[in-house]
Formats: structure tokens, sequence, C-alpha cells
């Protein structure tokens, strides 16, 4: 196959993937209802940047090892349900702000924001699913004959859709039309995550024992 339709394929297949709802989509939101759109920025570059993980294991023969080595492949889901657990439990405990908390809360976006980075980066690069999904796309879409500069390219621009996915979806959460009323109902949000966060964790456990 040539560069561009081998490119077309691999850019349609994630632009399917990373629209599909999951612990990526719950990160982002649950920083852009609660901190506002530099939290929900940063966790997005983190998401994007963990990519590059993937996609080196894929590369490297990594991916092979999880997916034929269960408990290996163990291991990174129960690390991933923990992870996802641990910050499903503070979100299910989030409180109704008065004004005042309100304000903190968004004065808060600094160091929000290095938190949110640490997320979505540990989020994504834990996900086991995401690893596979990109081994397939590396073992069925892109031939065998093509050159690791190319693949070099797909790399780098699955993470930079990745991450230009989320941003944009932060931009959107954190419009200054709905972002007052987030900032004092928001703890809803957050409850909401909460629940997703553990459905997601609970489900991922499942399909593991």
């Amino acid at each position: 196959m040539s560069f561009w339709p081998e490119f077309l394929v691999i850019a349609s297949v994630h632009l399917l993937a990373v629209a599909s709802p999951g612990p990526d989509f719950a990160i982002v939101l649950r920083y852009a209802v609660r901190y506002g759109r530099r939290a929900a920025i940063f966790a997005s570059i983190g998401i994007g940047l963990a990519i590059l993980l993937h996609v080196t294991y894929s590369l490297v023969g990594i991916g092979v090892l999880i997916s034929t080595t269960p408990w290996l492949f163990q291991l990174f889901s129960v690390l991933a349900a923990g992870y996802l657990l641990y910050l499903a439990q503070g979100a299910l405990r989030a409180k109704a702000p008065d004004t005042e908390q309100a304000i903190a809360l968004e004065q808060s976006a600094a160091p929000a924001s290095r938190k949110a980075f640490v997320a979505g980066f540990i989020t994504n690069g834990l996900n086991p699913k995401a690893t596979l999904f990109f081994l397939s796309l590396f073992a069925v879409i892109i031939s065998t004959d093509t050159p690791l500069s190319y693949k070099l390219i797909y790399g780098v621009y699955l993470s930079v859709a990745t991450s230009a996915w989320f941003v944009m979806l932060s931009m959107v959460l954190t419009n200054s039309r709905v972002r007052g009323l987030l900032l004092l109902k928001g703890y809803w949000f957050d409850r909401l995550m909460g629940v997703l966060l553990l459905l997601l964790a609970l489900h991922l456990l499942y399909s593991i024992f």
C-alpha cells in the first residue's frame, strides 16, 4: 500500500475509536466541569502523549507480549481498574460548592492542570484495550512493507489527533455560556462521572475474571 491510502484508513479508524465514549472522555469531562478549560486541555494532552506508549508497544513487540501473556494483560487491567476506582471515589464525594468555593476551584486551575495531565496520561497509558487496539491497527492495516519512518509518522499523527480531539471537546464543554452553571452545579456532573468511572472499572475487571 502507498502512504496516503494507508494513512487515510488509519485516520478513519482512529477517528471512530477516539470519538467513542470511554475512560478518556470521562476524565476530560470531569476536569472540564470541575476545574475549567485549562485543566481539561492538560488532561487531553496527557491522553495524547500516552498514545505514544501504545504505538511504541506495537512497534517494538511489547503489545504482542501483553496480548499473548494472560497474567501481564490482567496486571495492566487491574492497575487501570484500580486507578479508575481511585478517580471514581473522589468524584462521587463531590459536594455543592458555595460561591467562594466555586471561585477557589477556578483559581486552582494551575495545580489542577498538573493533576489533570497525569490523570489523562495514566488513564490512557494503563488501558490494555488501547494497547490491543493499536496493536491491531499496526498488524492488520499497516503493511509489513511500510517503512519505519512512515510508521513513526502514523504514531505522531495518532498522538496529535487524539490530543486535538479532546482539546476540541474541552473547548466545547467550557464554553463561557455554560461555565457559570458548571461552577455551581458541576458537582452533579462530577458525581455522574464518578458513577461512569466506577462502571468502567467494574467492566474492566469483569472482562478479565
